[in-house]
């Protein structure tokens, strides 16, 4: 029954995906040359709410992509999601997930979850639902949910003069390669209290 109840809101989680307002206070989509050099490390946006007991993350990265294209794995790169969870905020990590793909020899992509003592948590196949006792996690293409009106930041810049129009997204039906995680809180912090979270990205 446990394993049913991570599937059902993992697959809400991913849904929710789609919904969520870009509203962090940091976003990075391929403005940068730097940014772009190795796309599978360009992180676009970093999501995380709670719903009850269960901590959900959403981690989207890569260049945007039209229907019908791949996602954008890389086995060189290790992704950390980084968890500071002491009493008076410090900004240092207490406890890390780490997210890494690999192929078969197959061509088959998969991912691995292992915690801050390198434990693996799940492992499976990219574009499946993986769940355990542990926490639930799934990889793929999603419907990303920056809005951006990029015609209007054009011509603002070009002209002086605001040009935005709230009802044009220009990144609407693009997708975008997403990890996403659900696990219970107290895996993170035991007791509760605030929790202060991030990624990173880092070539191997």
């Amino acid at each position: 029954m446990r394993i049913r109840h991570y599937s059902r809101h993992l697959l809400a989680a991913v849904t929710l995906l789609a919904l969520l307002p870009a509203n962090t206070q940091a976003a990075d989509h391929q403005e940068a040359p730097r940014a772009t050099a190795q796309l599978a490390a360009d992180i676009g946006d970093y999501y995380a709410w709670h719903e009850t007991n269960e901590l959900n993350l959403a981690l989207t990265f890569g260049t945007f992509s039209a229907p019908g294209m791949a996602a954008n794995y890389d086995s060189t790169i290790l992704y950390t999601l980084h968890f500071d969870t002491s009493e008076v905020a410090d900004g240092i990590s207490d406890f890390e997930l780490y997210v890494r793909f690999a192929q078969n020899d197959d061509g088959d992509w998969g991912m691995r979850v292992s915690d801050s003592q390198d434990s693996t948590l799940i492992q499976g196949a990219v574009e499946t639902i993986l769940t355990n006792d542990q926490l639930s996690a799934w990889s793929g293409l999603a419907d990303d949910p920056f809005f951006f009106d990029q015609t209007g930041f054009v011509n603002t810049v070009t002209t002086g003069t605001l040009s935005f129009d709230p009802t044009r997204d220009d990144v609407a039906g693009l997708n975008i390669t997403a990890i996403v995680i659900q696990l219970p809180i107290d895996t993170v912090k035991n007791g509760g209290g605030s929790i202060q979270t991030w990624a990173t990205t880092a070539s191997l």
